[in-house]
């Protein structure tokens, strides 16, 4: 007898406790193989509903349909629309065995339905394998990612990977808790500043829909007054969904709703959980075990059970556009979703978006603004710097700071801290009028002009040359170009006020607070934290390095950052004021001093309906390599009433700097195209370009274009 075979004989009992202890650790530590998927040659089929309709995980579009398969007997309990499926895929006709198709790569799918028979006559290759039996994709978000991906010329496919996160197995196992009752309706707190806030509280916790622009006061309330709208929702035995650009934003929100109603009430679906931990969330709201859902720009499919309402916050924001196929952006997203399922809609900011300014015009929501009185007392005061006055001042030209702005500094840093808002480097200059700083703009398509090859100008959209500009506003035929980013402001300031402690916020370092202490904070936009108490006062600098941007959002876009920043600032009441450094003549800039984004956004509005740009029409860019781009409008079939601006030159990406959206690979030469339709015409131009691009990936061999809907930046 060997050795080996005593010890087989004397089992484990004689082993001394550390060989024990190894022997449980490895028993632990083994993994238990898995079980491969099979082909499920000759398996009998399931009796009812052997046909699984399949979408396959393939986002390209000329696969952008379902599939049928064969479900065997023994995944037919598993097999649920709505689950995570393998299946095979690729196989040809050739590859048949048994009367069943075989062979192929191995892919993920939803199953999305059973059927008695299907469409296809040839033989089905058969499923092959259940990922896991937890349905993932109900019918309502079916049904949401497919308009989604309709509207964005996109596939369906692309969209579920934006909608439905991915699993995470132990998550899946641990159970989720109960639901709890809904909660008492909410008293209106600061929504009684607003002409029409109490009673949109009281629609929402009756049971009712309404759909509201809502034009926030400064200050931090905001928060608070979003949560009481999701408790009120609740306490109609509702759902409710709010979607923020950043993570410190949910973090505000988050914190508002559990000191009104508790911890358990909502979910937080935020990139900064973790995978298993944000998948965990998601499968509560799913499953029904919370009701509520604050996020970011995912959570805007996020799968509320009788949703009841839906909210953004700054729909302005960047952020909310998602930078992945088909590129949707949350607004649309939830606008998208309030008239699927009916439900009460409300988009919040300090500011107001020409979107949001559209909704109300054409009657589609209501207005939720607070009274003049109201605006003043919760506003700062807004005092401007000119470029006349720059010139005649000594201290401007010598430290680039005004002598006004230091005066605010030094008076505010008595108080608390100060901001500084620098925008930030890198925007491309343009062209402006020399005497009253107003951009240049192209005669045909109101695109950004801009001097090339010895000073001839040229349109940055269309292309068309220009040969007799003249100001529109003062009539003046001098330009000038454009500012460009900061000047090592925040240095500047350190040596101005050399006792005063200097905070920076900006690219990887963001503050979200601030003691109230002294302080000068240098904050790139967006990136602004919140002081105790509020700022004293804040400077608005380079003002044109945001109103310059070859864009036609700019003073849009500039008006809702210097707002946001103001916000944070005290009431004029509380001596808060804030120094913007911009012409005071300027659009933008008079609505900063008057305090009236929304008069601003309605003008803006105007002007887009008469140039015949979005929101007013639909547009899709077309960018690429300029044969691509030329090969692909020859081919398209556009709607009648298309129009085609361009193509012109993409600005090329430098290396080492960061790609734009929409911007050629570091090293390479796009062109785009601009395709605008008039209303009503947006799903047929969405259709065409939808159609011409799955036929072109079909064909295979050319160059790709890149096929954007409604595109946030066109400049």
């Amino acid at each position: 007898m060997s050795s080996e075979n005593g010890q087989a004989d004397g089992g484990a009992e004689g082993a001394p406790p550390e060989q024990l202890a190894l022997i449980r650790e490895s028993v632990r530590e083994a993994k238990v193989p898995r079980a491969k998927p099979r082909t499920w040659r000759g398996a009998a089929l399931a009796k009812d509903l052997p046909v699984a309709r399949v979408l396959v995980d393939k986002g390209v579009l000329h696969l952008d349909r379902y599939f049928d398969y064969a479900v065997p007997e023994e995944l037919d309990e598993q097999a649920q629309p709505g689950v995570r499926v393998r299946v095979r895929f690729g196989a040809g006709r050739g590859r048949v065995r048994e009367g069943r198709r075989e062979g192929g790569g191995l892919i993920d799918g939803f199953l999305v339905e059973r059927r008695a028979e299907s469409d296809y006559s040839g033989p089905l290759a058969a499923l092959a394998q259940v990922v896991s039996p937890e349905p993932v994709l109900g019918e309502e978000l079916l049904g949401l990612a497919r308009a989604v991906a309709d509207r964005y010329a996109g596939s369906l496919a692309d969209v579920l990977q934006l909608a439905v996160p991915p699993r995470s197995a132990r998550a899946e196992q641990r159970p989720s808790p109960a639901p709890l009752p809904p909660p008492a309706a909410p008293d209106p707190g600061s929504w009684v500043r607003y002409e029409r806030g109490a009673a949109f509280l009281e629609s929402l916790a009756s049971g009712g829909a309404p759909r509201a622009v809502w034009n926030a006061l400064p200050g931090p309330r905001w928060s608070d007054e979003l949560a009481r709208a999701v408790a009120a929702t609740l306490a109609s035995g509702r759902g409710a969904l709010v979607v923020v650009p950043d993570g410190r934003a949910a973090a505000r929100v988050d914190a508002a709703l559990i000191a009104l109603l508790g911890a358990g009430r909502h979910a937080l679906l935020t990139a900064d959980a973790g995978p298993e931990k944000r998948y965990a969330q998601w499968l509560a709201v799913s499953r029904g075990s919370v009701r509520a859902v604050v996020g970011t720009r995912a959570a805007m499919f996020a799968p509320v059970r009788d949703l009841g309402l839906v909210a953004i916050w700054d729909d302005g924001d960047d952020s909310h556009s998602e930078q992945h196929a088909p590129q949707p952006h949350a607004r649309d997203v939830l606008l998208l979703r309030a008239a699927q399922d009916k439900c009460a809609f409300l988009l919040g900011s300090w500011s107001c978006t020409v979107e949001a300014a559209q909704l109300v015009e054409s009657g589609w929501a209501r207005p939720l603004v607070a009274g003049r009185e109201q605006v003043r007392r919760a506003a700062p005061l807004v005092r401007t710097v000119g470029d006349g006055d720059l010139a005649r001042d000594e201290a401007a030209r010598a430290a680039r700071l005004p002598t006004l702005a230091w005066q605010v500094v030094r008076e505010g840093l008595k108080h608390g801290p100060v901001l500084v808002q620098v925008p930030r480097r890198g925007y491309v200059p343009r062209m402006a009028c020399a005497q009253c700083r107003a951009p240049a703009r192209c005669r045909h398509c109101s695109g950004p002009l801009e001097a090339r090859d010895a000073g001839a100008l040229r349109c940055g959209w269309c292309g068309r040359e220009e040969n007799a500009w003249h100001c529109p506003e003062c009539g003046s035929y001098r330009l000038r170009a454009q500012v460009v980013g900061a000047r090592r402001t925040a240095e500047e300031l350190g040596r101005a006020f050399p006792a005063v402690p200097v905070r920076t916020s900006g690219r990887e370092h963001v503050l979200d607070t601030v003691p109230g202490a002294p302080a000068l904070v240098v904050s790139t936009p967006g990136a602004e934290p919140e002081a105790e108490g509020g700022y004293a006062a804040a400077l608005l600098l380079d003002g044109w390095a945001m109103l310059g941007r070859p864009d036609l959002r700019a003073g849009e876009d500039a008006l809702r950052r210097w707002i946001a920043a103001c916000a944070l600032v005290r009431p004029q009441g509380e001596r808060g004021t804030v120094v913007v450094v911009a012409e005071p003549t300027l659009r933008p800039v008079q609505a900063l001093v008057r305090w009236d984004p929304v008069g601003h956004a309605v003008r803006e509005l105007a002007e887009r309906a008469e140039l015949g740009f979005p929101p007013v029409s639909r547009m899709a860019a077309v960018s690429g390599p300029a044969q691509a781009v030329a090969d692909f409008l020859g081919t398209v079939e556009l709607p009648p009433d298309a129009e085609v601006l361009g193509p012109v030159p993409v600005p090329a990406t430098q290396s080492g700097r960061p790609r734009r959206p929409g911007a050629p690979p570091p090293g390479e030469h796009w062109e785009r195209a601009l395709i605008r339709v008039p209303p009503g015409s947006g799903s047929a131009l969405a259709a065409a370009l939808k159609t011409a691009q799955a036929a072109r990936m079909a064909r295979g061999g050319g160059e790709a274009v890149r096929v954007r809907i409604d595109p946030p930046d066109i400049g």
